[in-house]
């Protein structure tokens, strides 16, 4: 089911997948969208309830003036609110990863468990990639070759409009915000109190391993683990099964 609700005069989409499972909040990552999430959304019912936010300028939301940190973690909050839920547990892959655990750190009491896919407390994002997306195309097959093995990771944002295709993204927007996510962000990392889980990819050129590892080392309260599976930076689609198994057993272990 789509849902959408008011937040500073822009409009936000979710996707809620339903079910009668217990809620679990989830934040995809630049060139996505909520339904990235609907594999995952699957294999975890019915279990678990997947409600995927489509993050400012992303999917069927509204493109936004700012894309600050504040801006994507007040957005978190209203989206949470907009659901009437007490504290559930957050997932967020690469930038909803960051959006997810400054929320944990931010409002402790609304976060019951935290789910990291494949970014760190300290991010240094390259652009380069953002500028060189194709622009709008005559045809889903050019926008496919233009991409080439990306294609497969951006293929949920494609959208066509009346004379050509493109992304459900804006490409100047993504800059913006690729630019507002680097930064040092370790103060909110080890401020955060749930049971977290990082998982990271082997294969990822955005989390190395000895990052990940400094992570788990920083939190001292010892409730941070981490989890290596055998994909790239995007963990939930190179390795479904056994993202959805990890996400899975760390829900359902005692608190």
């Amino acid at each position: 089911m789509r849902g959408f609700f008011a937040v500073g005069g822009r409009t936000l989409s979710y996707l809620d997948f339903g079910g009668s499972g217990a809620p679990l909040l989830a934040l995809h990552g630049h060139y996505n969208e909520a339904s990235a999430f609907a594999p995952l959304a699957e294999a975890l019912a019915p279990r678990r309830r997947v409600i995927a936010l489509d993050q400012r300028g992303h999917g069927e939301s509204d493109r936004a003036e700012g894309y600050e940190r504040d801006d994507y973690v007040a957005d978190v909050a209203a989206f949470h609110r907009h659901l009437d839920l007490g504290p559930v547990p957050v997932l967020g892959h690469s930038l909803g990863g960051v959006n997810a655990y400054q929320y944990a750190a931010r409002q402790p009491d609304r976060v019951s468990a935290l789910i990291v896919e494949d970014i760190g407390a300290v991010v240094d994002c390259d652009w380069s990639f953002t500028v060189g997306l194709p622009r709008p195309v005559p045809s889903r097959q050019d926008l496919v070759a233009a991409l080439g093995s990306a294609a497969a990771y951006l293929e949920c944002s494609f959208r066509r409009t009346e004379d050509d295709w493109g992304f459900s993204f804006d490409v100047d927007d993504t800059v913006a915000s690729q630019k507002a996510l680097n930064g040092d962000h370790w103060q909110d990392w080890t401020a955060v109190a749930c049971p977290t889980l990082l998982i990271r990819g082997t294969r990822s050129d955005e989390l190395d391993a000895a990052h990940a590892r400094e992570m788990i080392t920083r939190r001292a309260d010892g409730r941070a683990r981490l989890v290596e599976l055998p994909a790239g930076h995007v963990v939930h689609h190179d390795a479904p099964a056994r993202f959805a198994a990890a996400v899975e057993e760390f829900l359902s272990a005692p608190g």
